[in-house]
């Protein structure tokens, strides 16, 4: 079955039928995370703009290796079926959902639509209503809240240690000498553990506010800051923003100028980059009817890191929504590895610990099948089971050049997003 191709009859949730409403608002000041409500609170914010939502008006929970096109499918008969008054009219407006997706197959994933989306968009900002079709809801009258702060937050080892997970990275570089494989993606976590319940409204804002050219986001329960763009489509333009290749900063703007540099040179990094832009121009050609491939990569700054980063963009050719276009992306080099089938069974071996969403598909997508979706990284998980816990994750990709200890050291720098996000 491909990526657009419909479920057969019986295999799929049955959608709802909705009554969708968007209306401009005036005066609202505040940023969109202060509008999220304590509880069930989803999120897509970069730079201000984005949205913020909150109850269910419609979810589908779903896994499996058709997981995407069941997915598709669900919000195809959604849309189809949905009344819509959209006084806005941009990408965005109207009916709107969030979603996240499993690393694998047989990690959960699910799309949602809340009952209230609070959107941004160049200087508008506006309010979805979004209810069952016997009623339209009213526009709530905005309010703002003020998280409680995390507390004390110690951290203690996931699946792994550091030291196990260097002798892993240590077997992947083995392998990859032996020809084996070219790349592989390797991930650990950190359990993070508060007092207090955490309010992950908290750290939200925090990493909305020190990496605000990233893609913060939660999706139930999953949040993050994340600095690479899986896909996104607008008006018939595909675009995507391949990381990979990560060094440090240190705070001295005149030694990382220098580390840039370097990182710039680096044949290990440049050939990891490499193969992270070859696999995404690759799944995204049939669907592009041009595309511009940069041939070298710029080094994108962030707060904490650098990365060589490269914007891969093409016209559309087909109908394929934003959805389908991530499902055809993933998973990508630059979080699994090359040849992709291999990676993912090294990783399924030797990396020990279950991913879930980490390092999946996450974002959003309107009914004209508009959207954007990232990957899941910079990220933690609320334990579902234990409000003051999260999983934190990181990972890096490695290649025949690869050491094991710097890996880990890339690794540690990577889960300092998280890390301060949480701290007081």
């Amino acid at each position: 079955m491909s990526l657009s191709d419909p479920l057969q009859p019986g295999s799929a949730v049955p959608a709802p039928q909705l009554v969708v409403r968007s209306q401009r608002v005036e005066g609202v000041a505040a940023a969109l995370m202060d509008h999220l409500p304590e509880t069930g609170g989803l999120a897509w914010v970069r730079r201000g703009d984005g949205h913020v939502g909150w109850g269910v008006a419609a979810r589908l929970d779903v896994a499996g290796s058709n997981r995407f096109a069941e997915a598709q499918a669900w919000w195809k008969e959604l849309t189809a079926n949905a009344v819509v008054r959209d006084e806005i009219g941009v990408p965005g407006s109207g009916l709107v959902c969030f979603g996240s997706f499993g690393f694998t197959d047989t990690d959960a994933s699910e799309l949602v639509v809340p009952e209230v989306i609070v959107g941004r968009r160049g200087g508008i900002t506006w309010v979805t209503t979004i209810s069952g079709a016997s009623s339209l809801a009213a526009p709530p009258e905005l309010t703002t809240y003020e998280p409680e702060p995390v507390g004390a937050v110690a951290f203690a080892d996931g699946a792994r240690s550091g030291t196990a997970w260097s002798g892993i990275v240590a077997d992947a570089v083995k392998r990859i000498t032996n020809g084996e494989l070219d790349k592989v993606v390797l991930a650990r976590d950190l359990i993070a553990i508060s007092p207090n319940p955490i309010d992950l409204r908290w750290p939200l804002r925090r990493l909305a506010s020190a990496y605000p050219n990233c893609w913060t986001f939660s999706v139930d329960g999953l949040i993050g800051a994340t600095p690479e763009l899986l896909v996104r489509r607008e008006k018939g333009l595909i675009t995507s923003r391949v990381l990979a290749g990560t060094i440090r900063r240190t705070g001295d703007d005149a030694h990382d100028l220098a580390l840039a540099a370097s990182l710039a040179r680096s044949s290990k990094d440049l050939e990891e980059h490499e193969y992270a832009v070859r696999s995404v121009a690759d799944a995204l050609k049939p669907h592009c009817k041009s595309m511009n491939v940069p041939e070298t990569p710029f080094v994108l700054h962030l707060p904490n890191v650098m990365h060589l980063a490269s914007d891969v963009a093409g016209v559309a050719a087909n109908g394929a929504s934003a959805l389908g276009l991530a499902a055809a992306l993933h998973p990508s080099a630059a979080i699994c590895g090359t040849p992709t089938d291999v990676a993912r069974d090294v990783i399924g071996e030797i990396e020990g610990m279950p991913r879930g969403r980490f390092s999946g598909p996450v974002g959003w997508m309107d009914a004209a099948g508009d959207g954007e979706w990232c990957i899941a990284l910079r990220c933690g998980q609320a334990d579902p089971d234990d409000p003051t816990r999260m999983r934190l994750f990181a990972g890096a990709g490695i290649v025949a050049g690869s050491d094991p200890e710097a890996e880990l050291a890339e690794t540690n720098a990577k889960l300092v997003p998280m890390r301060d996000a949480l701290g007081d």
